[in-house]
């Protein structure tokens, strides 16, 4: 029997036995993921950030210092360049804390969720909500790249 080309490749098919209700939760689990991987960007953003600013403080001081303002200069290069910004931590520590802790469970039980219920597949709640949306036969509509309808 040939391979199907007008619906989702078989990596984005459900298996034989897997009912609605898990699909649902394994959908509700990688969503909660995307989430996750937003903030684990965001957290990064803060890490880039603070860490350019905490530079800029460099320029900060010396202006200050050239503009005869030596007090403002010596306080902030010593009690805010440099600063934890949380009790022992720099922002690296904090984004490593996050991905080896948090985010490397989160991880990990997504995987061991789709491993055990629908053998490793991704995203299959969605492939099937892309088959119940899309217009068959339609340009730009297509089931997957290169396929047929």
């Amino acid at each position: 029997m040939g391979q199907r080309t007008d619906g989702p490749d078989e990596r984005h098919q459900r298996p034989d036995g897997v009912s609605d209700a898990t699909v649902a939760a394994l959908g509700k689990l990688s969503e909660a993921l995307e989430c996750v991987e937003r903030a684990r960007g965001h957290l990064y953003s803060m890490h880039q950030l603070i860490g350019h600013a905490d530079l800029m403080l460099d320029d900060a001081v010396e202006q200050f210092r050239a503009a005869g303002h030596p007090h403002l200069a010596d306080r902030i290069g010593t009690e805010l360049r440099g600063r934890n910004v949380i009790a022992g931590r720099w922002t690296f520590q904090i984004v490593e804390d996050f991905d080896d802790g948090y985010h490397a469970v989160f991880r990990e039980l997504d995987q061991q969720a789709r491993d055990e219920l629908v053998g490793g597949r991704r995203h299959l709640y969605e492939a099937e909500m892309k088959e119940r949306c899309r217009s068959r036969g339609r340009p730009g509509h297509e089931a997957r790249p290169g396929g047929g309808d």
